[in-house]
């Protein structure tokens, strides 16, 4: 897991998992199989499921990097409190999946509750499941 700063401001969480390294095939089945343990979560609630890619290569102008195979977010949220408007910012929470070529890339921005984002962390890896 690597921490970077994207665009000077944002902290993103990225693993990339070479596709020898685990059991899923494509993004669609490690959508599911991560969506199946936000379901599981007492506090997570799944949301939605954004298709990055196919929204981007509809558009006239668009522009993907040839790379990208596929690239979805799987949206979610762990809001078990509402302390301020502050919050709002912060959720709800989403979990890119990327396909390459060799390989899957899956992102995050740095969750600000300690807890959860070591939950979040621990799915991830768990993609690489061999």
């Amino acid at each position: 897991m690597k921490k970077t700063i994207f665009m000077e401001k944002y902290p993103v969480f990225s693993l990339e998992i070479a596709k020898n390294e685990t059991s899923y095939v494509n993004v669609d089945e490690i959508i599911s199989y991560l969506k199946s343990l936000i379901e599981a979560h007492p506090v997570a609630t799944y949301i939605a499921l954004f298709d990055h890619y196919a929204h981007t290569s509809a558009m006239a102008d668009g522009v993907i990097n040839p790379e990208i195979k596929d690239a979805k977010n799987l949206i979610f949220c762990f809001g078990k409190q509402l302390p301020s408007s502050k919050i709002l910012a912060v959720r709800p929470r989403s979990i890119g999946v990327c396909e390459l070529e060799n390989a899957f890339v899956i992102d995050f921005l740095e969750v600000p509750n300690e807890q959860l984002h070591e939950t979040t962390e621990k799915w991830v890896k768990s993609v690489a499941n061999l």
